[in-house]
């Protein structure tokens, strides 16, 4: 699967549960602490924008960062971490309706399914302080998006496909350092792995002493 494939899979689901999404939907809590679906929906927007910005933005130098090591700065219950929830949650009680934040996620993210299908997944782009190649980029905003659709639940049930959360597993896995347990659930690893849910003893068990990596990111 091309990489842009991979992350119009991740965006789908997402896509198709924006277009519908209501004001009751939209005052549903998500797993994000303090954050409502309008709340994340905001957030997806900016992410949206971000990548249109970075895949229009060509980096003066080689890439010094990769899709998993991208991740390594990103730890929930930061300082930085918690400050982007309220930031969040400020700027988008700023819509009266969730379907305000909705059409502009709407249009974001097809603007970038279109851009990620015109760029060469080789060249080098800038994003946040990073240099990467557009393919790096692109499976870390599939990686986002697979993440933020399991954070969607009890609104959005129904998991991100099965492409999308391989790529979630490969990300910790490279991150841990080692395969998780195989027989770990692809949801429940992400769940742990970014922090959404604590490790049980016997998942503690089976990483070892990897266990105090968790959250891998978040």
């Amino acid at each position: 699967m091309r990489t842009v494939e991979l992350l119009a899979a991740a965006y789908r689901p997402l896509l198709a549960f924006v277009e519908t999404v209501d004001e009751t939907q939209g005052w549903t809590p998500t797993r994000l602490p303090g954050w409502t679906v309008r709340d994340l929906i905001f957030h997806l927007t900016s992410d949206g924008q971000r990548a249109l910005v970075a895949l229009s933005t060509p980096a003066e130098g080689p890439a010094d960062t990769d899709a998993v090591s991208y991740w390594s700065a990103w730890q929930p219950g930061t300082p930085g971490a918690q400050s982007g929830l309220r930031g969040t949650r400020i700027m988008a009680s700023a819509w009266s309706s969730v379907r305000g934040p909705a059409e502009q996620y709407l249009e974001t993210a097809r603007a970038v399914l279109v851009a990620a299908g015109r760029a060469d997944p080789d060249t080098v782009v800038c994003t946040q302080g990073h240099a990467l190649t557009v393919d790096a980029l692109l499976r870390t905003l599939a990686v986002e998006a697979a993440i933020h659709h399991l954070d969607l639940e009890p609104a959005l049930p129904e998991p991100p496909a099965p492409a999308v959360l391989d790529e979630v597993r490969r990300t910790l896995d490279a991150l841990l350092g080692e395969p998780a347990p195989a027989h770990w659930d692809a949801v429940r690893y992400a769940r742990v792995g970014t922090g959404r849910a604590a490790l049980t003893d016997d998942e503690r068990a089976a990483v070892g002493s990897r266990a105090d990596r968790f959250p891998l990111f978040g």
